[in-house]
């Protein structure tokens, strides 16, 4: 099934999310200016920036940036580590007990290829994180990339394609190195 969605620039749905994206960059801002022994502030700069209550045990240690924010839904148990960036404007859903490293990028938007279109249009597709995975420090999960329940993805790995569960991946692309006993 494809998920993805094409948004034509100079358009009022552009429009209507450069708006949001004023809107989201500013509580990135208000939320990276928390200190880790501030953690209800740091809850609930982020519960107002994805616009809903995250789940229980939610720990995110600023900085945080996000350019939609409205998009994100959080599991319980969930780790956000420093310097990481969910970006785009199709959904982010993040399972229970997920752990992300520092400086991962979620990415659900982008540009088309070709030359003559690539201003023309945003391109957005949405990224599923399973149960109980654990992201590595500088991975970047691109558009339309499901995270099976259990996997790894190791650091610095480019996921470019969905992974199964139970598995370990790594490198640019990311490919599966190993399966991970259950």
């Amino acid at each position: 099934m494809d998920n993805s969605q094409w948004i034509m620039t100079k358009s009022s749905e552009s429009r209507a999310l450069f708006e949001r994206v004023k809107v989201a960059t500013r509580l990135s801002s208000i939320l990276s200016s928390f200190t880790l022994d501030e953690p209800a502030s740091i809850q609930q700069a982020f519960e107002e920036l994805i616009g809903t209550a995250v789940g229980d045990h939610f720990i995110l240690i600023p900085p945080f940036y996000s350019d939609y924010g409205l998009n994100i839904t959080v599991g319980r148990g969930v780790f956000i580590g420093s310097q990481c960036a969910f970006t785009g404007h199709a959904p982010i859903d993040i399972a229970d007990d997920v752990m992300i490293a520092h400086k991962v990028n979620l990415v659900t938007a982008g540009h088309l290829v070709e030359p003559s279109q690539r201003r023309d249009y945003i391109t957005a597709e949405p990224i599923t994180i399973g149960s109980n995975v654990w992201i590595g420090a500088g991975a970047t999960i691109l558009p339309g990339v499901n995270i099976g329940a259990g996997a790894v993805v190791a650091a610095g790995a480019v996921v470019t394609h969905d992974v199964p569960a139970a598995t370990l991946v790594a490198g640019v692309p990311a490919t599966v190195i190993r399966r991970m006993s259950q």
